[in-house]
């Protein structure tokens, strides 16, 4: 087996006759395989290549880790720890399965694998399912999408934003694949799709396709989606065909004439529209509406019931004042007063101040809570946060749990002391301003 196993880089194109194919295909440049038939297969492919052909037949070599279960265990049908991949794309889909297998993983080291991961997996899928049938649905019957594919203008802050985080994100991914690091690649494209596009721009975007007011979205939209479906399509390559033949269909003929994703150009970032004062102002918004639904979380504020609050720009009254509505709509604010640098504005009652620098957030709380039940409840909360906390620490401090622990069980209970840590210094921030 091995023996004619390493015969296969050139006997396959027609050797020993010196065949067109052989002369274009031979050699190859990459191999990706896994490390433990380093010497059973890839060592006999150089040493027979060598030998037959007087060339080596790749000169990379990219090692993938071994697949493990869920516990780091090998797989094996003796321990009955094996999961049928057949059995897996019929429950979960191809897609969310090559996803599964590619998501947080480095060169060379072995992968924990459950169907937790699959799972997961297939969420992603489903969300870029529903994002891409959102934006495609709202293009029926719309007009004003020339120049979509290369956007040759877009004014508004939000499309400059994502725009200039789209790019960003396509330089990173391009990196990481030279670099062969297709886990991280993958996770950055993910991030971008879920957070950026989707919890973010698409949701501002909204606002925008209810007034009518300002440029149209749409475009911009399109031009991210279409570009983060060419990006993804090596990850999930059967959906995004699917959802990019469906958009295409849709728009003004523009970009090229492939007929499949799968030839399609792989988006570069050559030219970069990188824009760091959309991305700072933008940024401060998103930090203000975190900021903000943070502290009706805490305060189990009810989501549907809208605050008041008083925004003390700092420097940023334009910017904050051009996106009054984001905030609005996506924070649950109403009223809400934007005052200049310093300025007192009007008189607001005891509540939370939230600084996100520069700004300063002040939320009225009185008629929305009780505020002594909140306190009680948040003292509750803190000796409970204090207890884990001194718990905890005693478990990371001593030297044989240290020792004996594995070390991804260490840094797991050194990462959830961090979390109480920042966990008290939050309550203890609320329990203060609630006081004052």
């Amino acid at each position: 087996t091995w023996f004619s196993s390493g015969l296969w880089p050139h006997s396959t194109l027609g050797w020993p006759e010196q065949t067109a194919d052989l002369e274009y295909f031979y050699p190859t440049a990459v191999l990706e395989t896994g490390y433990d038939i380093l010497f059973f297969w890839v060592a006999r492919m150089i040493m027979l290549g060598i030998e037959n052909t007087g060339q080596v037949p790749f000169r990379t070599v990219f090692l993938h880790g071994l697949i493990r279960d869920a516990s780091g265990a090998k797989m094996s049908k003796t321990r009955g720890n094996t999961l049928d991949p057949l059995e897996l794309i019929d429950k979960y889909g191809t897609d969310a399965l090559r996803f599964a297998l590619t998501t947080g993983t480095a060169p060379g080291n072995d992968l924990r694998f459950g169907e937790n991961r699959i799972e997961a997996a297939r969420n992603f899928a489903n969300k870029v399912w529903n994002a891409s049938r959102f934006v495609i649905s709202g293009l029926e019957g719309k007009s004003g999408l020339d120049g979509w594919h290369d956007l040759p203008k877009f004014e508004h802050r939000e499309d400059r934003w994502i725009v200039s985080r789209l790019d960003r994100v396509t330089a990173e991914v391009n990196e990481s694949l030279r670099n062969f690091e297709l886990g991280d690649a993958q996770q950055k494209l993910y991030d971008f799709f879920w957070n950026d596009y989707c919890d973010w721009y698409i949701e501002m975007a909204k606002l925008r396709l209810r007034s009518g007011e300002g440029p149209s979205p749409l475009p911009t939209l399109v031009h991210v989606l279409e570009r983060i479906l060419r990006l993804l399509h090596p990850f999930m390559p059967f959906i995004t065909e699917e959802i990019w033949q469906n958009l295409r269909s849709k728009l003004p003929k523009e970009g090229g004439a492939a007929e499949s994703i799968m030839v399609a150009e792989y988006p570069t970032a050559d030219h970069p529209r990188h824009d760091a004062q959309a991305e700072e102002e933008i940024g401060l918004v998103m930090q203000t509406i975190r900021a903000v639904r943070n502290t009706r979380a805490q305060l189990r504020i009810p989501a549907g019931q809208r605050l008041e609050a008083q925004i003390e720009a700092n420097g940023m009254q334009g910017p904050i004042e051009e996106e009054a509505e984001v905030i609005r709509a996506l924070s649950r604010i109403d009223p809400l007063h934007i005052v200049a640098d310093g300025a007192q504005g009007k008189d607001l009652p005891k509540g939370v101040t939230l600084v996100v620098n520069p700004l300063i957030v002040h939320l009225p709380l009185e008629g929305v809570v009780d505020l002594s039940a909140e306190q009680k409840r948040l003292r509750g909360e803190l000796a409970e946060c204090l207890k884990n906390m001194e718990r905890v620490e005693k478990l990371v401090s001593n030297p044989n749990f240290r020792q004996k622990a594995k070390p991804e069980v260490v840094e797991t209970e050194e990462a959830r002391l961090q979390d109480l840590k920042e966990r008290q210094q939050h309550l203890n921030e609320i329990l203060e301003q609630l006081a004052g």
